[in-house]
């Protein structure tokens, strides 16, 4: 369950000499950021994924592949460790895992659909949904030269306590999310290959079990 956590679930100052400089930088990456994403449609991306459980002191690794489209509608395609495929057409969530041939299904949750729980929606509208800061006021920038920042909601959910992203300074795509829940655990993502606005068919978003797949509730 902590993929399904996962995928549903996708920003002060101290020294008064720079305060000026990096608010008008924070404005402007923000402004960039809300500018891209309220003009995207749907997303595709490979990803790799850590997620640490604080409780078990457990890490578990994963890649595969996301299709995210406005509308609360995601599929998000596990290769490993085992197979799993995550999908909402905005209206039912369905976690079919092959190895079990089982599938959960459930209403997709309200939050889904909201800028909380959609990458899309939520950062084309960042102000509006969350208190944004640079993650590191003195240096906004991350090893790797990416706009890092810490992203507070201000309605939190029981999966979303805060994100931090790295976004590419040229193409503004989210190279990484770090999303965090109420129990401290965080699952940390990694985008490559991305494709934006590629016209993902509605196809993408709708399961249909297997032959022979045994249907759970999602509790």
């Amino acid at each position: 369950m902590i993929r399904a956590v996962a995928a549903l679930t996708l920003v002060l100052l101290t020294m008064a000499g720079s305060v000026t400089v990096f608010a008008q930088s924070l404005d402007e990456v923000v402004r960039e950021i809300e500018t891209v994403y309220s003009r995207m449609t749907d997303l595709r991306a490979d990803f790799t994924q850590t997620a640490f459980n604080k409780s078990l002191n457990q890490t578990i690794p994963a890649r595969g592949t996301v299709y995210l489209k406005k509308g609360g509608k995601l599929r998000w395609e596990y290769t490993e460790p085992t197979p799993q495929e995550i999908v909402s057409d905005g209206k039912k969530l369905w976690v079919y895992t092959p190895t079990l041939n089982q599938a959960n299904v459930a209403d997709a949750p309200e939050a889904l659909a909201g800028p909380a729980g959609s990458f899309l929606a939520g950062l084309g509208r960042l102000r509006t949904e969350f208190q944004v800061r640079f993650l590191n006021p003195a240096q906004p920038k991350d090893a790797e030269g990416n706009w890092a920042l810490d992203l507070t909601p201000k309605q939190p959910l029981p999966t979303l306590t805060r994100l931090i992203l790295s976004v590419d300074p040229k193409s503004w795509e989210i190279r990484k999310a770090v999303v965090l829940d109420q129990f401290e655990n965080t699952v940390t993502m990694r985008f490559t290959k991305m494709a934006v606005n590629s016209g993902l068919p509605e196809r993408t978003f709708t399961f249909v079990a297997p032959k022979g797949v045994v249907i759970v509730p999602l509790k």
